[in-house]
């Protein structure tokens, strides 16, 4: 009866606020029939170097902390991707199929659905948001720098596929955040207020952004690709974190917001970056949206679980 209960608690305290923001967003969609071109660009261009920026200039964290986040989610990210690999060379996936079905697993949520779960379930301890910051700066540099490279070399050489990425935001504001913090200037209150304000209307616009692709979702629920990404991203993953985090030896609330965060479901951001260079737009949203479905019961059993073993 307990178990049903703290599940039950979990689920109304964490998963319901989150899903309310995005029935929000599905029923504007609805009803105003938002341009989900328009949201992406607001989310590559204006809102991510924000947040990225914002919590890399403020952040208080060790190096070695920061750094330890960082090898940890490097690894399960190299494990996760061989494995994707292999699936679709065993299932004989085309260059672009395999592209999107790697983003899907490779890529998630860490921001608008990893930051608020992480504020609930630690009830917004400095020390878990420091983890989650962390662990959300390593998924956007993953996504605008791989991501984008890859969905780019489909097109073009490998240079200019690269040089695309520098013509990306997010790579300034990973590069001065991360300057200004370890030499510790100052900037004026005209500067940093502007770049708060964005950044804290992150993950509001963007679960907006998903509710309005949950809204415009038009299921292929004959795609088995969809049904081992949502295997391999929800479940298979955070098995092997568990592992990794036991052969680190690490506990406490370093491993419990590092094991829950490898729960979240495939980020929005794959499904913006595959409209934007129009890679296989329909499975990338269609993983982003069953996913995130999905996990309001996954992500609910995961956190009761790194509170047990944890």
């Amino acid at each position: 009866m307990k178990f049903v209960e703290h599940i039950g608690s979990i689920f109304s305290g964490v998963i319901l606020p989150i899903f309310f923001l995005l029935g929000i967003g599905a029923l504007m969609q609805q009803k105003f029939q938002l341009d989900l071109y328009t949201l992406s660009k607001i989310n590559i261009y204006y809102l991510s170097p924000a947040i990225v920026f914002s919590k890399l200039y403020t952040s208080n964290l060790p190096l070695s902390l920061f750094g330890g986040v960082l090898l940890f989610s490097a690894s399960l990210a190299v494990i996760m991707y061989v494995i994707s690999i292999l699936v679709g060379k065993i299932s004989r996936l085309n260059l672009r199929k395999q592209t999107a079905f790697t983003h899907s697993v490779l890529f998630y949520n860490s921001a608008n659905f990893g930051i608020p779960v992480n504020e609930l379930v630690f009830q917004k301890d400095p020390f878990a948001a420091s983890i989650q910051v962390c662990v959300m700066i390593f998924q956007n540099f993953l996504v605008y720098s791989y991501g984008v490279f890859a969905l780019n070399s489909l097109d073009k050489n490998k240079l200019k596929a690269l040089l695309e990425y520098f013509k990306l935001p997010l790579f300034y504001a990973l590069f001065l955040g991360l300057t200004l913090n370890i030499f510790q200037v100052e900037l004026p209150e005209m500067i940093v207020k502007p770049i708060d304000y964005v950044a804290n209307a992150m993950i509001a616009l963007a679960l907006l952004t998903l509710g309005c692709q949950i809204a415009a979702f038009k299921p292929n629920f004959r795609d088995i690709h969809m049904y081992i990404s949502l295997l391999l991203r929800l479940l298979i993953a955070p098995a092997l974190a568990f592992i990794l985090l036991k052969f680190l030896n690490l506990e406490g609330v370093l491993a419990q917001a590092l094991f829950i965060s490898t729960a979240m479901p495939t980020a929005v951001n794959s499904s913006i970056i595959a409209q934007e260079y129009n890679n296989e737009p329909q499975y990338a949203a269609q993983t982003v949206v069953m996913s995130t479905l999905v996990s309001s019961l996954t992500v609910t059993i995961i956190i009761y679980l790194a509170m047990q073993v944890f």
